[in-house]
């Protein structure tokens, strides 16, 4: 019912920043909450924030909190995720998904991040 594609992910230094972009395909994006999730090499995909269809409400994981932000842009079809003051374990494969429930079973390809020290 929904495709999403990822971008924004590269490689950056300690410290530094990027912004992840998910875009999704059709319409009615706004009855979509949104989610970013990550997993790193020999770990558990992990949750790392959330929005309402609407935008507001953010929700974040602990180990965010206060560096990354999440924001959307409905008349783009476009989920964003703002990740400032990186470390090298934030390095990971990040995940955006979709749902109209509670369950995310729409999901992007991946966006790869690598934090070097």
């Amino acid at each position: 019912q929904v495709e999403l594609v990822e971008s924004g992910g590269g490689l950056v230094q300690t410290g530094g920043s990027l912004r992840l972009s998910c875009t999704a395909s059709g319409r009615a994006f706004s009855a979509y909450k949104m989610c970013w999730f990550r997993q790193a090499p020999g770990k558990e995909r992990e949750f790392v924030a959330h929005i309402s269809g609407t935008g507001g409400l953010p929700d974040y994981a602990d180990s965010v909190r206060g560096r990354f932000a999440i924001s959307r842009d409905n008349a783009k079809n476009t989920v964003y995720l703002q990740m400032n003051s990186l470390k090298p374990e934030s390095t990971a494969d990040y995940y955006c998904a979709a749902t109209t429930s509670r369950i995310y079973n729409y999901w992007g390809q991946g966006a790869q991040v690598t934090v070097s020290s």
